[in-house]
């Protein structure tokens, strides 16, 4: 069971940028792809983008041409560079590992907080 733990968040202006990971012990970016997502209390969990573990790359519209993917297999990490960001950017981001048995991970891990004021 591969626990995620994102962090690298914190508060910035609007056009800022911050570079996001997602890790945890037993993740092996090779081997496993992450799911990223995010949350405002009160609303819904919203999918942000996924990466598999060839770096192939799925993103939501709202954050599309956006972002920047690089993976360290020997940290047992993805970074996640989301850039220009805006005010509809904020929310509480977690990770997931996903793709098969070795990297099941049943629910969103621990968090990070992004907020991004005008």
């Amino acid at each position: 069971q591969i626990q995620l733990v994102a962090s690298g968040g914190g508060s910035v202006q609007a056009g800022g940028s911050l570079r996001l990971s997602c890790k945890g012990p037993g993740f092996n970016p090779d081997r496993c792809g992450v799911a990223l997502s995010r949350q405002v209390a009160g609303k819904q969990r919203e999918w942000v983008l996924s990466v598999d573990p060839g770096g192939g790359t799925s993103v939501a519209g709202s954050v599309k041409g956006r972002v920047a993917i690089s993976r360290d297999a020997a940290e047992g990490t993805v970074y996640l560079h989301i850039h220009n960001l805006r005010p509809e950017d904020t929310g509480m981001y977690s990770c997931k590992a996903t793709g098969g048995t070795w990297c099941e991970q049943a629910d969103w891990g621990q968090g990070t907080q992004v907020t991004v004021s005008s």
